[in-house]
């Protein structure tokens, strides 16, 4: 298991992880967007797969039933940093992490390889800066670790 993506004038990422937020970045309003779950599962094959969130919407333990990863509850306070100090105890070197809001940011930086996505919410301007890549939507942005010589294209020097 895991994911060899070498980039020119970057070096090797070794990825054995993907870190997602729920709400914002892969579900609106607590539902999953559409495409979400068909990619979660073929990236799972590859990474072992967290959900973080507060679960704003109460739906957390049902999408990751539904997607077969494992769910992650954040404290109602200082989201940003429970979900870097995530990342920090996975080890952050192989490490991707996706996410859209200000309480991202942390994981965002912390990782390997952050994504920000721009989902139907939108994406906090602080997160888009963390990020290595920005994406256009979850699908987009799943598609890349699917694809990965489009993480190439896009990172090489």
């Amino acid at each position: 298991m895991g994911l060899v993506v070498e980039i020119p004038g970057r070096g090797t990422l070794e990825l054995e992880y993907l870190v997602l937020d729920l709400n914002g970045t892969l579900a609106l309003d607590g539902e999953l967007l559409p495409g979400v779950k068909d990619r979660i599962q073929k990236v799972s094959r590859t990474l072992r797969v967290y959900i973080l969130t507060a679960d704003t919407h109460g739906t957390g333990s049902e999408v990751a039933r539904q997607l077969g990863v494992e769910l992650h509850r954040l404290e109602p306070r200082n989201g940003a940093e429970q979900k870097g100090e995530f990342v920090r105890r996975l080890g952050a070197g192989s490490t991707v992490a996706m996410g859209n809001g200000v309480n991202d940011v942390e994981m965002l930086r912390e990782a390997t390889l952050g994504i920000a996505v721009v989902g139907p919410e939108g994406a906090a301007a602080k997160a888009l800066l963390a990020a290595d890549i920005v994406a256009g939507s979850p699908t987009e942005a799943l598609d890349l670790l699917l694809h990965p010589k489009r993480v190439v294209a896009t990172l090489r020097g």
